[in-house]
């Protein structure tokens, strides 16, 4: 419900309880009122575009004569935008959709808030996977601001996704590294510091050995996979189907499809090794 007619029954209800929940932009209007009717389509346009952020109510001044009084209306149209019960901003006298805009922009949550809201209810419960792509919107709503990028890196580094979570981290300016960024470094270093395994140091030393042995590439990218190198372990998957596309019966590409899929639809590595995977293989 993102636009309602207000009567003295649920004024009540939409005027001042709503307003506990959302804004409402109360529009005061008039039939015989020219620049009400030049008005009401651009609130009803953006009250539609807004998606429910706002609730827009508008009240026919004439017929609700008592709830215009209540508010002091005197002219029409007169807009008011109210929020727990209270006027917060408003105008007299029709306007601009920029104006009007701006007026509400001042005043709602930012798309990109309601996103890292959810996010961070679904990093509450443990699901990291879940807010990883909502992180990823916010990031690129709110402009890449700092703060959520910083978020943002956290959560891949919960997913040990050392590599990525380290390049966001190395974008961040000095005047952006908080007492938040200080915290998700120090994360992001004691992942360093555990992250090669007695596996992963064993299959690199006999690599180094025996640098075209593909059966030892296979055996490293699949435990970088399994300790979330996954960049590391798809540059090595790819390396192997440039050499070899059916090596061991098609075990390498089986593998790296399988990686892709669990990293997601449009997860940014994702996409850029499906784009590599299809230049080689067509």
């Amino acid at each position: 419900m993102h636009i309602v007619d207000i009567t003295l029954e649920n004024a009540q209800q939409l005027l001042i309880d709503e307003s506990f929940t959302r804004p409402v932009l109360v529009d005061f209007w008039a039939d015989w009122c020219g620049p009400c009717k030049s008005l009401m389509p651009i609130l009803e346009k953006l009250a539609t575009e807004y998606q429910g952020s706002f609730l827009l109510a508008k009240v026919n001044a004439d017929e609700q004569n008592m709830i215009a009084a209540q508010f002091g209306v005197r002219s029409l149209p007169t807009v008011m935008l109210i929020k727990d019960g209270q006027p917060l901003d408003g105008f007299t006298g029709a306007q601009t959709e920029i104006f009007v805009r701006q007026m509400l922009d001042k005043h709602l949550p930012k798309a990109w808030e309601k996103t890292v809201q959810q996010a961070n209810d679904h990093i509450a419960a443990g699901d990291f996977v879940a807010a990883l792509p909502l992180l990823r919107q916010a990031v690129e709503e709110s402009g890449k601001q700092s703060g959520i990028v910083i978020r943002l890196a956290q959560t891949l580094l919960e997913l040990n996704r050392v590599e990525e979570a380290e390049s966001l981290l190395a974008g961040i300016r000095m005047a952006d590294q908080d007492a938040h960024f200080q915290q998700v470094q120090a994360q992001l270093q004691l992942k360093k510091q555990a992250a090669k395994t007695p596996e992963v140091t064993a299959l690199e030393t006999a690599l180094e050995a025996d640098p075209t042995n593909l059966d030892l590439v296979y055996q490293l990218a699949v435990q970088l996979n399994q300790e979330g190198y996954y960049r590391k372990s798809l540059e090595l998957l790819l390396q192997i189907l440039q050499k070899n596309r059916q090596f061991s019966d098609g075990a390498a590409r089986k593998t790296m499809t399988d990686i892709l899929a669990a990293l997601g639809k449009g997860d940014p590595l994702a996409v850029e090794f499906q784009r590599k995977l299809f230049t080689l293989l067509y």
